[in-house]
């Protein structure tokens, strides 16, 4: 009799298995207790060559795919909440969605992309020549979704081809170190930084850094306008933009390049050759820590209390990009500073997309656009859960917010290359 229970109770299993086609990795504010790791999850059962389903603006924006042990076990072992659904269940959410009258939808994810990561190497004792950190490249460790470092040299040696997407980390095109002049020139990491950029920009043909960078940038926008996916945050936003306006002309005070700038510079800006950016002021004092009038920081009056932005409701089905970069278990962030914190709205390009803003204070947190056959998306401040991150400061453990909304939105940008490509209008 025990036997024959054993049996019945290893077929009910098995049928139950067979049952059980799908795993649904619920995204809601009460169903899931790892957002972060569930995207690393799902990126990494696409890169096994199997399709994930990403469900707009069902229970958060939840994933699903195939039911296989494996991809159980895997749940389990990372700490990511998650359901096991039969055939029907999947089928019957699937007719939910495609229903007219919900604002939601399923789009396939087919392809895990190839990630890089712009930012300066180690030293040669393996420590950071930068005395901060990078919330990207730590969620993307958190989340356990591999990518590589790329820096000026590959990027001109045009490796940027071998990849689908690309995070600029907080760097400064503009060739003035992020100026930090007035207070940290005399800092050693300051010095070993400044030196190694002059010396990178010599290896590759160039008398400043500024010359250096402005390279970079043409070459990063050529891998946008070609189909890759470009994203930024903190000050890798607007100087950005302001490298390629300037195009040739010396923007740069003499404390940073050893000659005066162009006293005519401003009338000499072209914006037309920006991708976010239009008609802004440079900042010419060499001392003060802001590049120009994009950044909504020098006069910024926001209570930190209250400081959050909204992000806004798109059409699933007619609008599946920005609904794909907007999906969260909450439509409400919690703010957070940097070097550029957020962008004055009378400065970005009309045919830009605002997909968070901070209404009563006129700014743009979160913004994305097409770009020839590729995209970028801009998002402004330095850490999503450390609302003023020092130079030095100790990064931000994400074991403490594994539900991080803030975070949660530059993982949508991660697998965004991922929808199958119908998905991605421009």
């Amino acid at each position: 009799m025990r036997k024959f229970l054993v049996v019945f109770a290893l077929l009910a299993l098995a049928a139950q298995q067979a049952r059980a086609s799908y795993i649904l990795l619920p995204m809601d504010e009460v169903s899931q207790r790892n957002h972060l790791k569930a995207y690393g999850i799902t990126y990494w059962v696409i890169s096994q060559g199997v399709e994930a389903w990403w469900l707009l603006n069902y229970r958060g924006g939840s994933f699903c795919f195939e039911y296989t042990p494996t991809f159980e076990k895997e749940c389990k072992t990372r700490g990511v909440s998650y359901e096991v659904i039969a055939n029907a269940q999947f089928t019957n959410i699937l007719n939910e969605i495609a229903n007219p009258e919900v604002n939601m939808d399923a789009i396939k994810l087919e392809k895990a992309p190839k990630i890089a990561v712009y930012t300066p190497e180690k030293n040669e004792k393996g420590e950071e020549i930068q005395p901060w950190d990078d919330a990207v490249t730590m969620v993307l460790t958190y989340a356990e979704i591999p990518y590589d470092v790329v820096y000026d040299t590959e990027v001109l040696q045009g490796k940027l081809l071998e990849y689908d997407w690309l995070h600029l980390h907080h760097e400064d095109f503009t060739g003035m170190y992020g100026k930090f002049y007035a207070s940290y020139h005399n800092q050693p990491w300051y010095r070993d930084h400044v030196r190694m950029m002059e010396g990178l920009a010599r290896q590759n043909g160039f008398d400043k850094t500024s010359e250096l960078k402005l390279a970079v940038a043409k070459k990063i926008r050529e891998y946008v306008m070609g189909g890759g996916f470009m994203f930024a945050m903190c000050s890798a936003t607007d100087t950005y933009d302001i490298a390629l306006a300037a195009n040739g002309v010396d923007i740069c005070a003499e404390i940073y390049d050893g000659d005066p700038a162009d006293p005519n510079a401003q009338s000499k800006l072209d914006f037309s050759q920006t991708l976010a950016f239009t008609d802004f002021q440079l900042i010419r004092d060499p001392l003060t820590y802001e590049h120009s009038t994009v950044d909504h920081n020098l006069g910024r009056n926001v209570d930190p209390e209250q400081d959050y932005f909204t992000l806004f409701d798109f059409s699933a089905k007619w609008d599946p990009v920005p609904t794909m970069l907007t999906q969260c278990h909450t439509r409400t962030v919690k703010g957070f500073m940097g070097q550029s914190t957020a962008f004055i709205k009378k400065f970005i390009k009309p045919q830009v997309l605002i997909m968070g803003e901070n209404k009563p204070a006129n700014e743009a947190r979160y913004i994305h656009s097409a770009y020839g056959k590729g995209f970028f998306t801009y998002y402004g401040g330095h850490d999503p859960e450390d609302y003023r991150h020092f130079v030095g400061d100790p990064p931000t453990d994400l074991n403490l917010h594994p539900t991080s909304p803030g975070y949660r939105l530059i993982l949508n940008n991660i697998l965004f290359p991922a929808a199958k490509k119908k998905h991605q209008k421009t």
